[in-house]
């Protein structure tokens, strides 16, 4: 899943050739990831 920088609309499909926001046009977009707390075990 990508968000868009500008506006923030979501869009699942992305392709290589011609990244373009449906709502606004802009060509930037950030991958959202789940706010997952990772633990680690030190020895």
């Amino acid at each position: 899943m990508y968000r868009c920088a500008k506006c923030g609309e979501s869009n699942r499909a992305i392709s290589n050739i011609g990244l373009q926001c449906d709502k606004c046009g802009s060509r930037i977009f950030v991958k959202e990831r789940p706010n997952i707390r990772k633990v680690l075990k030190s020895d």
